[in-house]
Protein backbone atom coordinates (compact mmCIF):
# COMPACT_ATOMS: atom_id res chain seq x y z
CA UNK A 1 0.00 0.00 0.00
CA UNK A 2 1.17 3.98 -1.01
CA UNK A 3 -0.19 6.76 0.91
CA UNK A 4 -0.82 10.22 0.19
CA UNK A 5 -0.52 12.58 3.02
CA UNK A 6 -2.08 15.61 2.30
CA UNK A 7 -0.69 17.98 4.65
CA UNK A 8 3.19 17.89 4.24
CA UNK A 9 3.52 18.18 8.51
CA UNK A 10 1.27 15.34 8.82
CA UNK A 11 3.00 12.49 7.97
CA UNK A 12 1.91 9.15 9.96
CA UNK A 13 3.09 6.46 7.65
CA UNK A 14 5.82 5.83 5.43
CA UNK A 15 7.01 8.21 2.33
CA UNK A 16 4.06 10.07 1.15
CA UNK A 17 3.07 9.97 -3.07
CA UNK A 18 4.35 13.38 -4.75
CA UNK A 19 1.54 15.95 -5.74
CA UNK A 20 1.00 19.47 -6.07
CA UNK A 21 -1.81 21.23 -4.49
CA UNK A 22 -3.16 24.80 -4.39
CA UNK A 23 -6.12 27.21 -4.17
CA UNK A 24 -7.41 29.10 -7.22
CA UNK A 25 -8.33 32.75 -6.18
CA UNK A 26 -11.54 31.89 -6.36
CA UNK A 27 -11.32 29.79 -2.74
CA UNK A 28 -11.72 26.18 -4.95
CA UNK A 29 -8.62 23.73 -4.10
CA UNK A 30 -7.06 21.82 -6.90
CA UNK A 31 -4.31 19.00 -6.70
CA UNK A 32 -2.31 16.95 -9.23
CA UNK A 33 -0.43 13.76 -8.43
CA UNK A 34 2.58 13.39 -9.91
CA UNK A 35 3.95 10.31 -9.64
CA UNK A 36 2.15 7.55 -12.21
CA UNK A 37 3.41 4.08 -10.32
CA UNK A 38 1.18 4.14 -7.61
CA UNK A 39 -0.42 0.96 -6.93
CA UNK A 40 -3.70 -0.36 -7.00
CA UNK A 41 -4.91 0.65 -2.80
CA UNK A 42 -4.11 4.23 -1.75
CA UNK A 43 -4.40 5.52 1.81
CA UNK A 44 -5.00 9.31 1.78
CA UNK A 45 -4.00 11.00 5.45
CA UNK A 46 -5.32 14.34 6.30
CA UNK A 47 -5.77 16.66 9.06
CA UNK A 48 -9.12 18.59 8.54
CA UNK A 49 -8.99 22.19 10.09
CA UNK A 50 -11.68 23.48 7.56
CA UNK A 51 -14.14 22.97 4.85
CA UNK A 52 -11.17 23.81 2.32
CA UNK A 53 -9.18 20.50 3.83
CA UNK A 54 -12.29 18.64 3.68
CA UNK A 55 -12.73 19.94 0.06
CA UNK A 56 -8.57 18.92 -1.00
CA UNK A 57 -9.23 15.12 0.09
CA UNK A 58 -12.69 15.03 -1.77
CA UNK A 59 -11.11 16.26 -5.43
CA UNK A 60 -7.61 13.83 -4.40
CA UNK A 61 -10.24 11.00 -3.78
CA UNK A 62 -11.44 11.93 -7.32
CA UNK A 63 -7.94 12.18 -8.74
CA UNK A 64 -7.01 8.88 -7.73
CA UNK A 65 -10.00 6.95 -9.19
CA UNK A 66 -9.73 9.11 -12.43
CA UNK A 67 -5.98 7.04 -12.53
CA UNK A 68 -7.74 3.74 -11.90
CA UNK A 69 -7.41 3.43 -8.35
CA UNK A 70 -9.85 1.22 -7.12
CA UNK A 71 -9.43 0.62 -3.29
CA UNK A 72 -9.01 4.08 -1.52
CA UNK A 73 -8.91 4.39 2.39
CA UNK A 74 -8.65 7.28 4.54
CA UNK A 75 -7.00 8.27 7.82
CA UNK A 76 -8.62 11.41 9.25
CA UNK A 77 -7.87 11.44 13.07
CA UNK A 78 -10.15 14.42 13.94
CA UNK A 79 -13.60 13.95 12.42
CA UNK A 80 -15.00 17.37 11.41
CA UNK A 81 -18.06 18.98 13.31
CA UNK A 82 -18.02 15.54 15.53
CA UNK A 83 -19.19 17.86 18.50
CA UNK A 84 -22.68 18.57 16.13
CA UNK A 85 -24.19 15.10 16.82
CA UNK A 86 -26.94 16.57 17.56
CA UNK A 87 -29.82 19.18 17.08
CA UNK A 88 -29.99 21.41 20.03
CA UNK A 89 -31.63 23.92 19.31
CA UNK A 90 -34.43 24.55 15.87
CA UNK A 91 -33.05 26.05 12.69
CA UNK A 92 -29.26 24.48 13.76
CA UNK A 93 -27.69 21.02 11.22
CA UNK A 94 -26.82 18.58 11.79
CA UNK A 95 -23.42 18.67 10.69
CA UNK A 96 -21.31 15.56 11.74
CA UNK A 97 -24.13 13.75 9.17
CA UNK A 98 -23.30 16.10 6.78
CA UNK A 99 -19.69 15.31 6.55
CA UNK A 100 -20.14 11.56 7.34
CA UNK A 101 -22.71 11.32 3.71
CA UNK A 102 -20.34 13.06 1.81
CA UNK A 103 -17.95 10.44 2.95
CA UNK A 104 -20.13 7.60 2.77
CA UNK A 105 -20.59 8.41 -0.84
CA UNK A 106 -17.17 8.00 -2.31
CA UNK A 107 -16.70 4.20 -1.43
CA UNK A 108 -13.99 4.19 0.72
CA UNK A 109 -12.54 1.09 1.14
CA UNK A 110 -12.14 2.17 4.81
CA UNK A 111 -12.44 5.52 7.13
CA UNK A 112 -10.40 5.34 9.54
CA UNK A 113 -10.89 8.04 13.15
CA UNK A 114 -9.17 8.45 16.15
CA UNK A 115 -11.23 9.14 19.33
CA UNK A 116 -14.25 10.59 18.30
CA UNK A 117 -16.58 12.59 20.33
CA UNK A 118 -19.59 10.46 20.52
CA UNK A 119 -20.60 6.95 19.26
CA UNK A 120 -22.67 8.86 16.79
CA UNK A 121 -19.78 9.49 14.51
CA UNK A 122 -18.70 6.04 13.68
CA UNK A 123 -22.46 4.86 13.70
CA UNK A 124 -22.76 6.93 10.66
CA UNK A 125 -20.01 5.77 8.73
CA UNK A 126 -19.54 3.21 6.60
CA UNK A 127 -16.63 0.91 6.93
CA UNK A 128 -15.32 2.87 9.86
CA UNK A 129 -12.66 1.90 11.95
CA UNK A 130 -12.10 3.33 15.49
CA UNK A 131 -8.41 3.95 16.84
CA UNK A 132 -9.47 4.50 20.65
CA UNK A 133 -7.35 6.78 22.60
CA UNK A 134 -6.34 3.59 25.29
CA UNK A 135 -2.42 3.23 24.12
CA UNK A 136 -2.49 6.71 24.13
CA UNK A 137 -3.73 7.82 27.94
CA UNK A 138 -1.21 5.10 29.12
CA UNK A 139 2.22 6.34 27.75
CA UNK A 140 0.94 9.76 28.98
CA UNK A 141 0.55 8.28 32.22
CA UNK A 142 3.53 6.25 31.79
CA UNK A 143 5.57 9.60 31.30
CA UNK A 144 3.53 10.95 34.38
CA UNK A 145 5.19 8.04 36.72
CA UNK A 146 2.85 7.90 39.73
CA UNK A 147 -0.41 7.21 41.03
CA UNK A 148 -2.85 9.40 39.39
CA UNK A 149 -6.34 9.94 39.55
CA UNK A 150 -8.69 9.68 36.59
CA UNK A 151 -10.72 13.08 36.25
CA UNK A 152 -13.95 12.27 34.18
CA UNK A 153 -14.93 16.24 33.02
CA UNK A 154 -18.58 15.51 32.59
CA UNK A 155 -21.36 13.14 32.07
CA UNK A 156 -20.52 13.10 28.49
CA UNK A 157 -17.16 11.53 29.37
CA UNK A 158 -18.05 8.92 31.73
CA UNK A 159 -18.53 5.91 29.30
CA UNK A 160 -15.48 6.52 27.65
CA UNK A 161 -13.23 7.37 30.55
CA UNK A 162 -14.38 4.15 32.48
CA UNK A 163 -13.42 1.91 29.70
CA UNK A 164 -10.00 3.50 29.64
CA UNK A 165 -9.68 2.81 33.50
CA UNK A 166 -10.69 -0.64 33.07
CA UNK A 167 -7.87 -0.69 29.96
CA UNK A 168 -5.53 0.53 32.58
CA UNK A 169 -6.10 -2.27 34.82
CA UNK A 170 -8.56 -0.32 36.97
CA UNK A 171 -7.34 3.54 37.62
CA UNK A 172 -9.50 5.14 40.44
CA UNK A 173 -11.90 7.59 38.29
CA UNK A 174 -13.27 10.83 39.82
CA UNK A 175 -16.85 12.05 38.41
CA UNK A 176 -17.65 15.56 37.61
CA UNK A 177 -19.46 17.75 36.22
CA UNK A 178 -21.00 21.28 34.86
CA UNK A 179 -23.44 23.22 33.43
CA UNK A 180 -23.66 24.36 29.80
CA UNK A 181 -26.48 26.98 28.42
CA UNK A 182 -27.36 25.45 25.27
CA UNK A 183 -28.21 28.69 23.59
CA UNK A 184 -24.78 31.07 24.93
CA UNK A 185 -22.58 28.14 25.69
CA UNK A 186 -21.30 29.65 28.33
CA UNK A 187 -20.40 27.22 31.36
CA UNK A 188 -21.09 27.26 35.01
CA UNK A 189 -21.54 25.16 37.83
CA UNK A 190 -18.71 22.99 38.29
CA UNK A 191 -19.09 20.00 40.86
CA UNK A 192 -16.42 16.99 42.09
CA UNK A 193 -18.40 14.60 43.20
CA UNK A 194 -15.27 13.55 45.88
CA UNK A 195 -14.95 15.53 49.12
CA UNK A 196 -10.78 15.29 49.33
CA UNK A 197 -8.73 14.16 46.35
CA UNK A 198 -5.85 14.09 49.30
CA UNK A 199 -3.40 16.24 47.15
CA UNK A 200 -3.58 13.17 44.48
CA UNK A 201 -2.24 13.75 40.77
CA UNK A 202 -5.51 14.39 38.99
CA UNK A 203 -5.14 13.47 35.53
CA UNK A 204 -8.36 15.16 32.89
CA UNK A 205 -9.32 12.80 30.24
CA UNK A 206 -11.59 14.03 27.34
CA UNK A 207 -11.20 13.68 23.66
CA UNK A 208 -11.05 17.63 22.38
CA UNK A 209 -9.64 20.97 23.84
CA UNK A 210 -10.82 24.00 22.10
CA UNK A 211 -10.77 27.31 23.99
CA UNK A 212 -10.07 25.10 27.25
CA UNK A 213 -13.19 26.90 29.35
CA UNK A 214 -14.00 23.55 30.71
CA UNK A 215 -10.93 22.62 31.86
CA UNK A 216 -9.93 26.02 33.12
CA UNK A 217 -13.04 26.38 35.53
CA UNK A 218 -12.49 21.97 36.06
CA UNK A 219 -9.09 22.47 37.52
CA UNK A 220 -10.34 25.37 39.73
CA UNK A 221 -12.93 22.90 41.34
CA UNK A 222 -10.15 20.01 41.60
CA UNK A 223 -7.99 22.47 43.58
CA UNK A 224 -11.11 23.34 45.78
CA UNK A 225 -11.84 19.24 46.54
CA UNK A 226 -7.87 19.27 47.94
CA UNK A 227 -6.14 18.15 44.28
CA UNK A 228 -2.26 18.08 43.75
CA UNK A 229 -0.84 18.18 40.66
CA UNK A 230 -3.00 18.33 37.82
CA UNK A 231 -2.55 17.05 34.00
CA UNK A 232 -4.82 17.42 31.00
CA UNK A 233 -5.41 14.84 28.28
CA UNK A 234 -6.96 15.31 25.12
CA UNK A 235 -6.78 13.85 22.22
CA UNK A 236 -7.52 16.60 19.92
CA UNK A 237 -6.01 19.51 20.62
CA UNK A 238 -7.32 22.52 18.88
CA UNK A 239 -6.27 24.38 21.30
CA UNK A 240 -8.17 27.93 19.91
CA UNK A 241 -6.99 30.32 22.91
CA UNK A 242 -3.82 29.49 22.92
CA UNK A 243 -1.95 26.93 25.74
CA UNK A 244 -0.92 29.76 27.68
CA UNK A 245 -3.62 29.86 29.86
CA UNK A 246 -4.09 26.17 30.52
CA UNK A 247 -0.50 25.53 31.34
CA UNK A 248 -0.96 28.35 34.71
CA UNK A 249 -3.76 25.72 35.99
CA UNK A 250 -1.76 22.69 34.79
CA UNK A 251 1.41 21.04 35.09
CA UNK A 252 1.32 19.28 31.97
CA UNK A 253 -0.91 19.41 28.56
CA UNK A 254 -0.63 16.24 26.79
CA UNK A 255 -2.46 15.81 23.19
CA UNK A 256 -1.42 14.11 19.83
CA UNK A 257 -0.81 15.76 16.44
CA UNK A 258 -4.33 14.91 15.47
CA UNK A 259 -5.13 18.19 14.18
CA UNK A 260 -2.26 20.53 14.68
CA UNK A 261 1.58 20.49 15.93
CA UNK A 262 1.77 22.36 19.02
CA UNK A 263 5.35 23.23 20.51
CA UNK A 264 5.06 24.98 23.82
CA UNK A 265 6.58 24.66 26.98
CA UNK A 266 4.37 22.30 29.37
CA UNK A 267 2.86 20.48 26.24
CA UNK A 268 3.97 17.16 25.63
CA UNK A 269 2.52 16.14 21.90
CA UNK A 270 2.75 12.26 20.79
CA UNK A 271 2.60 12.07 17.56
CA UNK A 272 0.06 9.16 16.02
CA UNK A 273 0.64 6.29 13.17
Amino acid sequence: MKYLHLDPSFTPYEKSIRFEAFTFNGGEPHIKIIDSDIGNEITITHRINSFNDFGLLLIATDALRRMGIKIINVFIPYFPAARQDRVMVSGESLSVKVYADILNAQGYNQITIFDPHSEVTPALLDNVKVIYNYDFVKECLETIDEEVLLISPDGGALKKIYKVSEYLGGVEVIECSKKRDVKTGELSGFRVYEEDLKEKHCVIVDDICDGGGTFLGLAQALKDKNAGKLSLVVSHGIFSKGVEVLSECFDTVFTTNSFRDVKEENVVQIPIG
